[in-house]
């Protein structure tokens, strides 16, 4: 991110730049630039702001913190508050993006005191980098090797005590070597309805669009306990109350606008009631492998286990076993089906 290391920017004209330089000009105007404005996840940011508050009275940079859970729920915006807070500059990047230790070594280089570094989907460092973040998270140190052959070279390079932010969506996938190395992990969960619902009511404020409280809540149980899908509803549910119902999002609108969308009243959207569909029909609810489930929808295996598994899993509707993924009993009634007699009792 392109600070002028003579004079970076810091408070609220820093995180300002921080946003649009991360995100579109919309995304910047929703995110939240302090604790106070950020909703839902009271449990880590009690313990970031405990860290905050250790670190200004000793005036140290943070130690380094490890972010998990899915995707949309605010690791981003929470390093960016993080940045803001302690009144450094945080530079933001991802993990397939460093692909070889000089890509890193950049990065710590040019970092100053108390900056942080934000790695976002860290479990996709490749091993070879990762090794190097051993000595920088411990000792601030980095060592490079420079040519090749007889002419190689070891060079250590002394860094700046800085912060690593780490954000995945797949704890498990991390080693634990790095996973040991950060002070505090904390892991992010699906927002309630109450929590969702003020964050919709924030960004329609935010965006000057008129609504009404149902159609609030309408947006929030439909929005899967994310706020960046929540936020994404709110802009569609905008454009078709403005062509369609003179502009204001009430409950019948942001309804009509989302079974358009084919988000129904669970948050389901089409794609997960196929899945469960395909398993109770060609394979009478499972046991089924992921795999064979995602070439009977025409759609990639990853996708549906980052996507569409996490929350058809939190609400019951699947779960899994040793032998594969199987449909629960209200996995079978949310797509008008009854499950075979005995079917999930043996399994569950």
């Amino acid at each position: 991110m392109p600070f002028s290391p003579e004079d970076p920017p810091t408070g609220t004209d820093f995180i300002e730049q921080s946003l649009a330089e991360h995100d579109g000009p919309q995304d910047s105007i929703l995110r939240p630039l302090s604790f106070d404005d950020f909703a839902g996840q009271p449990k880590t940011l009690e313990r970031l702001k405990v860290m905050v508050g250790a670190a200004r009275d000793r005036e140290e940079a943070l130690n380094h913190i490890l972010l998990s859970g899915p995707p949309g729920l605010g690791k981003t915006t929470l390093s960016l508050i993080l940045g803001h807070e302690m009144g450094k500059k945080v530079s933001i990047t991802s993990g397939p993006i460093i692909d070889k230790p000089a890509d890193l070594a950049g990065l710590l280089t040019n970092l100053n005191e108390g900056d942080i570094l934000f790695i976002d989907e860290i479990h996709r460092i490749p091993k070879t980098v990762e090794e190097y973040l051993y000595s920088a998270m411990e000792d601030f140190r980095i060592d490079i090797m420079i040519d090749q052959g007889p002419n190689a070279r070891s060079v250590r390079l002394n860094l700046p005590r800085f912060t690593l932010l780490g954000a995945t969506t797949r704890m498990g996938l991390l080693t634990a070597p790095l996973r040991s190395r950060f002070t505090l992990q904390s892991r992010l969960s699906y927002y309630d309805h109450g929590t969702l619902q003020g964050i919709v009511e924030r960004t329609c404020g935010l965006l000057k669009v008129d609504f009404e409280k149902d159609g609030a809540a309408e947006i929030a149980r439909r929005a899967r306990g994310t706020p960046r899908i929540a936020n994404n509803l709110v802009n569609f549910c905008r454009d078709y109350a403005q062509q369609r119902s003179g502009g204001t999002i009430t409950k019948e609108n942001a309804a009509a606008a989302l079974e358009l969308l084919e988000i129904d009243t669970r948050g389901l959207d089409e794609m997960d009631k196929q899945v469960m569909r395909v398993m109770a029909q060609n394979y009478r609810g499972g046991p089924v492998g992921l795999g064979t489930v995602a070439v009977a929808v025409g759609e990639e295996a990853h996708t549906l286990e980052e996507v569409h598994e996490p929350f058809l899993i939190q609400e019951g509707y699947l779960q899994r076993t040793a032998q594969g993924r199987v449909l629960t009993e209200k996995g079978w009634r949310v797509i008008g089906l009854e499950a075979p007699g005995g079917n999930q009792t043996d399994l569950l």
